[in-house]
């Protein structure tokens, strides 16, 4: 088993190439960035936990919350646990008290984010899914402009204010 490296939302940009949401994670000690393309509403849904803002009607991650609070459940954490031909996979992990029990549902990881910001449950990635993330980067898949940079060192140096409207 390797290990689960704790990491939370630092930002949401947007890939100046495909026009893609992206949403960057960050560790502790900002020194491991990890970037996914989202797609565009749960890129929404994460930018309006990101602002604290107040929907008239509630989201499906604000639905899914909801149902688990009235099921006496909640999301102990988040795991983005693969990453395979380039897709992230991602799994949220839920206790029920009322059945004493703990259980994992399959997600995507923009699904597993946007709970975890509601939730204030913590995300935790494998470690083999930065290594992968790392092994696309120098495989030579990045953009043909940003050929010469290496995306992990742009990635780990961002700040926020590099993220424009969607400032944490």
């Amino acid at each position: 088993m390797t290990q689960m490296i704790e990491m939370s939302v630092t930002g949401l940009t947007v890939d100046p190439f495909t026009n893609m949401p992206i949403v960057i994670l960050k560790n502790e000690t900002q020194t491991i960035a990890l970037p996914i393309w989202i797609g565009l509403i749960e890129a929404s849904s994460i930018a309006t936990e990101f602002e604290n803002i107040e929907l008239s009607r509630p989201m499906t991650h604000d639905v899914f919350k909801d149902v688990l609070t009235k099921l006496n459940a909640y999301v102990t954490q988040v795991e983005i646990n693969d990453l395979v031909d380039n897709t992230f996979f991602a799994t949220i992990r839920i206790r029920s008290a009322v059945e004493d029990i703990d259980f994992a549902v399959d997600c995507r990881p923009s699904d597993a984010i946007a709970m975890s910001l509601r939730t204030k449950a913590p995300i935790l990635v494998d470690q083999k899914v930065i290594e992968k993330s790392r092994e696309i980067e120098n495989s030579g898949s990045a953009p043909e402009k940003l050929e010469e940079q290496k995306w992990a060192e742009i990635l780990e140096n961002l700040e926020p204010e590099d993220f424009g409207k969607y400032k944490m």
